[in-house]
């Protein structure tokens, strides 16, 4: 197994190559999650559909701190493979090992014993928990699963490596399908069909993944003791990856609120605020890639002491994600009545949507530069800002707008959109003091780059007067 080259040479051409299999896992995962919906809703009854609706809800926040940590994991051996130390990436991996499993461990057994809390929580209808809970029972039993699977993605893209994780994923989702198709179709388990299905293909998927690492081997020299000795390690990840769990996880929380804030506006609000999540959930894609991208980008070459080109690379996946930010903006401001109406519903319904989609068509153009910053920090090691700004844009602005505009009774959902929009212009507004007060190498290069065209221009202005 090699590691790729983020070290020398072209920026510009290896960071594309790497984020679009990013790009493509993150849709193959999303398919992932709507393939039991889809056919649960098709094989099943409504209260398996409201279970399985209801339960992945909850099995995706677990899964958001997990995808949190593994970002420790590709900072961590970033930071290693680009100062070339081999033995500390060794102890990276062993940490990683010993820590997920000691995650999955005590994930599983939290999870399956507030099973039923959860549910309740969730204000599940009564027709629908006893499903609900069986669901979450039997996806809490492959934690491990889910652990392993984004502790191994999280290792090959500190690796540079980002298509390896994709086949994994499209394993697992190709798996899932005939699984739900199976249990659900044939055995008629209903929502403990799709549950059994997604555990199988879960543990398929990472039983592959453990093979090929094995067959291809390491790029540096790691011993099974190394798990034993790897206080260090789990250390390093746990500070690096706490903050961006703890963020996903409050950013998660902080959607839930506002969800619930703008379905107290009334139905049309509430079918209006799903179909959003949805066209956000597709557009931030290509963001969200960067993010990773970078993050390991960065990573290396910050470990090898080469700010200057992390620097570069950060700017030039800005300018790459902004230009096709442009593209989302545009439909979401122009055509959101056209992104509503694939979605179905009333007209009354459409123009609403509309309406909330023009007024947030602003943030999937600002995200594009946030996200970017985001990954340049995350790569940097700095994620306890990370996690600070991610709570101010959702607690601070986000959820107080939404909570006073349904307060005041104002149901233009122009408005509500515009707080959304706010709130992302907030997360670039913090990006970019911080960028600028904290990151000693970049001000520098600012601040000579503004000399650089200072002098630049009085010199002009000096010959002119010159000659005149």
């Amino acid at each position: 197994m090699t590691e790729s080259n983020f070290l020398n040479g072209r920026i510009t051409l290896p960071l594309i190559k790497f984020t679009i299999p990013l790009a493509l896992a993150m849709i193959v995962q999303a398919m992932y999650g709507a393939v039991d919906m889809v056919i649960v809703g098709q094989l099943g009854t409504t209260a398996d559909v409201a279970a399985v609706g209801t339960g992945s809800l909850i099995m995706q926040a677990l899964t958001a701190v997990v995808a949190g940590l593994s970002t420790g994991t590709t900072v961590r051996l970033g930071h290693c493979i680009g100062s070339g130390d081999k033995r500390a990436a060794g102890e990276t991996l062993g940490g990683m090992i010993a820590l997920f499993v000691l995650l999955s461990l005590v994930l599983t057994v939290v999870m399956i014993i507030f099973a039923e809390t959860l549910a309740g929580l969730m204000s599940v209808p009564a027709e629908a928990f006893d499903k609900t809970v069986s669901y979450i029972t039997i996806c809490s039993a492959g934690t491990f699963f889910i652990a392993s699977y984004n502790g191994i993605a999280g290792f090959f893209r500190g690796l540079g490596d980002s298509k390896s994780p994709l086949i994994f994923v499209i394993i697992a989702c190709g798996l899932n399908i005939i699984g739900d198709l199976f249990c659900v179709g044939v055995l008629k388990l209903g929502t403990a069909g799709a549950a059994y299905a997604t555990v199988f293909a879960q543990a398929v998927s990472v039983l592959f993944s453990i093979f090929y690492i094995w067959r291809r081997g390491l790029p540096f020299p790691f011993a099974w003791g190394m798990i034993f000795r790897s206080g260090a390690g789990v250390n390093h990840i746990l500070r690096i990856g706490i903050p961006v769990a703890a963020q996903d996880l409050l950013n998660y929380f902080s959607f839930m609120i506002l969800a619930s804030i703008i379905n107290s506006l009334g139905l049309i609000a509430s079918a209006a605020i799903a179909v959003e999540g949805k066209v956000f959930s597709f557009f931030i894609l290509v963001p969200a890639s960067f993010m990773a991208a970078l993050s390991a980008f960065v990573a290396q070459n910050v470990g090898a002491g080469q700010e200057k080109r992390a620097l570069k690379a950060l700017f030039r996946g800005m300018t790459i994600a902004f230009s096709l930010g442009l593209i989302s903006w545009y439909l979401a401001f122009f055509h959101g009545e056209f992104l509503a109406g694939l979605f179905g519903g009333e007209p009354e319904s459409v123009t609403a949507t509309g309406r909330l989609l023009k007024g947030a068509a602003f943030e999937h153009l600002i995200y594009s530069l946030v996200f970017c910053l985001l990954g340049y920090f995350n790569g940097k090691a700095m994620t306890a800002f990370v996690m600070i700004q991610g709570v101010v844009c959702a607690f601070l602005v986000r959820v107080p707008l939404a909570w006073y505009l349904s307060y005041t009774g104002n149901t233009d959902l122009l408005l509500v959109g515009l707080a959304l929009s706010l709130s992302s212009f907030t997360g670039l507004l913090l990006c970019g003091i911080y960028f600028i007060k904290k990151d000693r190498f970049s001000r520098g290069m600012l601040r000579g780059s503004y000399l650089r065209l200072l002098n630049k221009v009085t010199g002009k202005r000096g010959r002119n007067a010159a000659s005149s």
